[in-house]
């Protein structure tokens, strides 16, 4: 299973966009901007003995005595000297030698391709809104932004895209290029992550896709006049939206939509118009009127998450491209991409950078040349294809009414004050996030942070484990009235430094969570005897990301004023913030919390962990301000 994804291509050039090859080699072209990348140091894997001590350390706080004392067995056993984890170990270590990144391999097969929930939108980004409210509107903004598009991926082509860095370190480029040209391909117990080199685009509009070539005989991409011309084209010969709506067949559950995607193809038709739009460099929805009775904010947010529904937007979508482009004819504009190629961080950096671009002021453009035709692609539905659709409709009308955002500006606080306590602002509102969990379940979440790995050769995303026994010591305190206000003080400071010291591990590389569950994988490819540890009840209990955690967080910084989407999945929090000088941003999809329901907005229950959290957080500062007086003037004690 812990295999590298396809990484397919076509040849550029070598054939007319609507007559496309099936991809053939397994390289994804290497862009000369990634020119930096072999001076980044590759992901290194973890020693076995400090895994195993911080494993131990994470788990004795959230399972019983008796459970702790046969985990602890069953470490010894696995980590001693010349026995199966060693072995283990050195069979993860030749594969990091052979390997770009053992660690992205592993977490785009275990965290996305393997994973059968209907993809939808994992990362989507609502720009603010635009003006224009009509269809010529409409039409100029996409033809903006697909040139902005454009030109970012020129940049990316030619090396000029600034490098990123953190810290003073040099950030991995690579996940912008594979943006670009991708698709998430289904298959009946795994997808794939197919890259191509093709020079067009798809535009979907009222349900009926067409191949658009995007490049002049001379080479230079299409101008925002010609991408007009082409739109407007696009738009007047599919004025009818009584056609069937086949890319809503890609909402589906993913072992569902393997089945019909084999279906789908066998047609020859069917089979090249597929190909076009999954070769294609992006995808392009110009979508129809949204729900009248809706605010424009729940409108948008609900076009990028699944596309309003069988009943507006959700046929005027292919999911599985790495890269859509969604203009509504309501000043809508945003983007959604596919996890399995790009992390959600790099996609909000990504929309700052296009916002400009669209914003620049357009170049005295020569006469327009003859343009072809955009290509309609055409499907051939069978009855059974026709079931399949009506059957997606309804499983796509119960996930919609479960899928949305909260979305709410904690507006006493930021980072200036937190900063001035000489505190860490992420690690202080990670711990009013674990207070918050508490205060409402009374027990200690099994939580994960996203970490970005990006320092490293084709780094992802990797998890700094959250709830700590110096984070669950605080906690468990902060509300007992029988502890000193100073206590508590000196608990969160411990619980802080303890955060970061973890969190700083992660970013260096040293990740547990993943090298425990690369071991386990590593036991399976090498048919070894699936060593015990891997079996307890406490790894499934603390470190299972499908069924055990609870709580995921993650920090995104976002300043160009763009609204964050994504679909969390059922039956846990999925918590974004950012944390900027005076605010604090929380988002949480609503699925997390309820996926029966009937209507996720009449459902209050998402709003929980919002209010409580900023309680918690108002909670913190007043007990930091009151002790911090206090210890300046002992008679407030009395």
């Amino acid at each position: 299973m812990l295999r590298i994804c396809s990484r397919a291509l076509v040849k550029v050039g070598m054939v007319k966009p609507w007559q496309l090859l099936k991809p053939v080699s397994s390289t994804l072209v290497a862009g000369r901007n990634l020119s930096r990348q072999k001076e980044l140091p590759k992901m290194p894997v973890p020693p076995l003995q400090q895994t195993c001590e911080l494993y131990l350390s994470y788990v004795e706080p959230m399972v019983e005595p008796d459970e702790l004392r046969r985990t602890k067995e069953l470490v010894e056993e696995f980590r001693k000297a010349g026995g199966v984890g060693e072995r283990l170990q050195r069979g993860l270590e030749r594969k990091a030698d052979n390997t770009e990144n053992w660690l992205s391999d592993h977490y785009v097969i275990t965290d996305h391709l393997s994973k059968r929930t209907a993809i939808l939108a994992w990362s989507g980004v609502v720009f603010p809104r635009m003006d224009f409210r009509d269809k010529k509107g409409q039409i100029r903004c996409a033809a903006q932004l697909i040139t902005a598009v454009f030109e970012f991926k020129t940049m990316i082509d030619n090396g000029t895209l600034p490098a990123e860095y953190i810290r003073g370190k040099p950030l991995c480029m690579k996940q912008y290029e594979q943006i670009l040209s991708s698709c998430t391909v289904p298959g009946l117990e795994i997808d794939s992550s197919e890259f191509y080199a093709e020079k067009h685009i798809t535009v979907v509009h009222n349900c009926q896709f067409f191949v658009l070539d995007m490049y002049n005989r001379d080479g230079t991409p299409l101008t925002v006049d010609q991408l007009c011309v082409q739109l407007d084209r696009i738009c007047n010969s599919s004025l009818q939206n009584n056609m069937e709506p086949i890319g809503i067949l890609a909402t589906e559950h993913r072992d569902i939509w393997g089945k019909t995607y084999i279906d789908l193809i066998k047609d020859k038709t069917n089979k090249e118009s597929v190909l076009a739009i999954q070769s294609s460099i992006f995808t392009v929805c110009l979508d129809g009127a949204m729900p009248p009775d809706e605010t424009f904010d729940n409108n948008a947010i609900d076009s990028m998450l699944h596309g309003g529904g069988s009943q507006w937007n959700s046929g005027n979508r292919w999911f599985d491209k790495g890269l859509q482009i969604i203009i509504g004819e309501d000043g809508l504009c945003g983007i959604t991409t596919a996890n399995a190629t790009a992390d959600g961080v790099v996609v909000v950096d990504m929309c700052e950078d296009l916002l400009p671009l669209m914003r620049k002021p357009q170049v005295m453009q020569s006469p327009l040349e003859p343009l072809p035709e955009p290509q309609r692609l055409h499907f051939n539905i069978t009855p059974e294809l026709k079931k399949d659709i009506e059957e997606a409709k309804r499983h796509l009308h119960i996930r919609a009414q479960s899928l949305g955002m909260t979305t709410t500006v904690f507006k006493h606080f930021g980072k200036n004050l937190i900063k001035a306590f000489k505190l860490s602002p992420d690690a202080f509102v990670q711990m009013a996030i674990q207070l918050a969990y508490y205060r409402i379940h009374q027990q200690i979440p099994v939580a994960l942070e996203c970490v970005s790995m990006r320092t490293f050769r084709l780094g992802r995303l990797g998890f700094t484990i959250i709830n700590l026994p110096a984070s669950v010591t605080f906690v468990k305190a902060f509300d007992d009235p029988n502890k000193q206000n100073s206590e508590k003080v000196d608990l969160l400071e411990k619980a802080i430094k303890a955060h970061q010291w973890h969190t700083n591990l992660a970013r260096d590389g040293h990740e547990i969570s993943s090298h425990l569950w690369a071991l386990k994988m590593q036991a399976v490819e090498e048919k070894v005897s699936m060593p015990e540890i891997f079996t307890d009840s406490s790894f499934y209990k603390t470190l299972d990301k499908e069924v055990a955690v609870q709580l995921y967080s993650s920090q995104v910084y976002n300043k160009a004023g763009c609204r964050i989407c994504f679909s969390g999945e059922p039956g846990r929090y999925e918590l974004l913030y950012g944390i900027k000088n005076d605010n604090i941003e929380l988002q949480l999809p609503y699925t997390t919390l309820c996926n029966t329901c009937k209507d996720h907005r009449a459902n209050g229950v998402q709003d929980a962990l919002i209010d409580v959290l900023q309680d918690a957080l108002l909670d913190l500062r007043t007990l930091l301000e009151h002790t911090t007086r206090a210890e300046a003037n002992p008679d407030l004690n009395q």
